[in-house]
């Protein structure tokens, strides 16, 4: 028999440089979390966003040494929690971190209503000819299903947010797919950025039940398969997929619920008060204003991308044309200020590059609640 999830806390700290950890130490030494209960974390960096942000490995370095330095944990250890930072913070959104640690129930108010649980787990190695092909998929979505089982959570409708990290294509790993004889989906180690997103996507939809295992032809190219709840982003700085799922169970107590929905296009905050509202905020108006929120929105994480028709509620707009400023933070730019609109805060988490994420020209939209602020 499995052992019962723990509750969970949740904790957003700012970032007010590119290798500022403070926020974590002032969480642990207030005794908000304990550095050896710190089970994930997922953050903004204020770097390009692209194959060469830096700033993603120098904010990991920072936030492991503080946990090393404040628990018992050897690096070791450390290195297996899940940390997943998604570099770009363009337009108002501001660098941050969220914080997710486990605590011990008698800490927690008892109750049986949804709260939220945590689940994380690391999928097999990921070859660099794997990226973009039915190999991946397969490797993603067997590392969803032990995060699930982690969590606690068994019905696939109780996962509202699928957080991964994957990694991408550098010239150094497509070279060495080439020593050994194989190919790649892709040498344009940006596209590959996409690439690794989609195909981590599919994954998590087959975990969850929302597909049926994708044909090689379909992916990164059948739009109408997506997951709801698929956040993925990819980077250097590993060769394997980090995943967190995070859900809700019942009993076993706490403040936070957790809820998703999706955004239909870049403008749509209708869908982030839909998440917010799914995450057990049944209380707002009809039409509400962030005053309303009274600081109960711990986060909201979403995923971007321009509309592939190059229109948004029949408006043409020049994003894919551009080429002076790369679509993905133009997009993600706008997205975060559509966001940061509704919660009344510009540390949002908003990343880009979601095909197969939500649907096409959208993307999921997930929120966490604390339900001990009144």
């Amino acid at each position: 028999m499995s052992t019962p999830p723990l509750p969970v806390e949740v904790h957003k700290v700012a970032i007010e440089s590119v290798s500022d950890a403070s926020g974590l130490t002032r969480l642990i030494d207030a005794g908000a979390v304990e550095a050896d209960r710190v089970i994930a974390v997922i953050g903004k960096t204020e770097g390009n966003g692209g194959v060469n942000d830096y700033t993603r490995i120098i904010a990991d370095r920072a936030f492991r040494e503080v946990i090393e330095a404040r628990g018992t944990r050897s690096m070791d250890e450390i290195r297996q929690i899940p940390i997943v930072w998604s570099g770009g913070t363009d337009g108002v959104i501001s660098p941050h971190a969220t914080v997710f640690a486990t605590t011990t129930p008698d800490r927690v108010p008892a109750t049986d209503e949804p709260r939220l649980s945590v689940g994380y787990a690391m999928s097999e190695q990921i070859r660099p000819e794997d990226i973009g092909r039915p190999p991946m998929v397969e490797k993603v979505a067997a590392g969803v299903e032990v995060a699930m089982e982690r969590a606690g959570i068994s019905d696939p409708a109780d996962v509202h947010y699928v957080q991964t990290k994957t990694p991408l294509l550098t010239l150094e790993t497509i070279t060495d797919a080439k020593k050994r004889g194989q190919d790649v989906w892709t040498e344009d180690t940006l596209k590959s950025m996409d690439v690794s997103n989609s195909t981590t996507a599919l994954g998590i939809a087959v975990a969850l039940g929302e597909i049926d295992m994708p044909r090689a032809d379909q992916i990164h190219k059948d739009l109408s398969l997506f997951s709801s709840v698929a956040s993925c982003s990819s980077g250097v700085e590993l060769d394997r997929a980090q995943i967190v799922v995070l859900g809700n169970v019942r009993g076993i107590g706490g403040r936070f619920q957790i809820g998703h929905s999706v955004m239909r296009d870049a403008l749509d905050s209708d869908g982030v008060w839909e998440s917010i509202r799914s995450a057990g905020l049944t209380d707002l108006p009809e039409r509400p204003h962030p005053s309303d929120l009274h600081d109960r929105v711990v986060n909201v994480f979403c995923k971007c991308e321009a509309d592939p028709t190059g229109r948004v509620r029949d408006r043409r707009n020049i994003m894919l044309d551009d080429s002076d400023v790369h679509w993905h933070r133009q997009i993600k730019s706008c997205v975060g200020g559509v966001v940061a609109s509704v919660t009344g805060d510009p540390a949002v988490f908003v990343s880009v590059a979601a095909v197969h994420q939500g649907p096409s020209g959208g993307g999921p939209v997930i929120a966490i609640v604390d339900h001990g602020r009144q």
